[in-house]
């Protein structure tokens, strides 16, 4: 079946850095463009990034142009987001996402939490 596991989230100060991964498997991962979206206590989920499924194109949030980068490992069938220069604003739970045309795909979460 299908499944997309994150991990790497945690508590970091402000200012510092986090790696998020996603594990994938049950599905062809090299067709899919991959996202990660984010989710705070009484917001709306957002998109943070995205990545084609080349990996040649990427598309970034405004909020974390220039400090999150998205990449992927085909081979591995792996999404990563690189997140540097954490703020108290970035506190969320990140969510992996698969996408070819109508079919999408969901993980389960992984929270990050940027306090001092």
């Amino acid at each position: 079946q299908v499944q997309l596991v994150e991990s790497g989230g945690g508590l970091v100060q402000p200012g510092g850095s986090l790696r998020l991964s996603c594990a994938a498997s049950g599905f062809t991962f090299s067709s899919y463009r991959m996202s990660w979206y984010r989710q705070a206590p009484g917001k709306e989920r957002e998109l943070v990034a995205e990545i084609s499924s080349s990996g040649g194109s990427t598309n970034y949030a405004d909020s974390v142009k220039g400090r999150f980068t998205i990449s992927r490992d085909n081979a591995e069938s792996a999404v990563y987001l690189q997140m540097n220069s954490l703020k108290p604003e970035d506190t969320a739970v990140y969510y992996c996402n698969a996408r070819l045309f109508i079919r999408t795909y969901w993980g389960q979460g992984t929270q990050v939490t940027v306090s001092s």
